[in-house]
């Protein structure tokens, strides 16, 4: 593995763990929006990653080529809908109560999203220490006499 895939690799984490933290304060801003653009409440967002393995018939074509790969490994991300229930509220005053004078609230849990924002935050800052790392090794190298 070269320094440039170490590169991509910490950049690919730190993109995606920044999506995470704006899905997460997305769904923090929405929690008492109960009408959303699709109708009915917001419905929680979350970012799922996943591995992004290096194949060998791209390293392979890559040293044959000698040109940079587009994605050499690292981490992609997607963003998904949680399909857990809406909590349901009795406020009969509410402009969006049914007939029973419920109301479908969004199933964004506010404990759960803020221990999501930390653990998010803490990858976000372990990718950005091991990207400087990586820069420090390279700049080290080219500084041997």
């Amino acid at each position: 593995m070269g320094i440039n895939n170490a590169f991509e690799i910490s950049v690919s984490a730190i993109e995606a763990n920044r999506l995470a933290l704006e899905v997460i304060n997305s769904n923090i801003a929405n929690i008492d929006s109960t009408r959303s653009l699709d109708g009915g409440p917001y419905r929680r967002r979350f970012v799922l990653m996943e591995e992004n393995p290096l194949e060998f018939s791209k390293i392979l074509s890559k040293e044959q080529a000698r040109y940079g790969l587009n994605s050499s490994g690292g981490v992609t991300a997607k963003i998904m809908e949680d399909s857990a229930p809406f909590q349901k509220v009795y406020n009969p005053s509410h402009p969006d109560a049914d007939s029973r004078g419920y109301v479908s609230m969004p199933n964004v849990d506010l404990a759960k999203e803020m221990v999501d924002l930390v653990e998010k935050s803490k990858l976000y800052e372990a990718n950005i220490t091991a990207f400087n790392a990586t820069k420090k090794m390279a700049t080290d190298t080219l500084s041997i006499q």
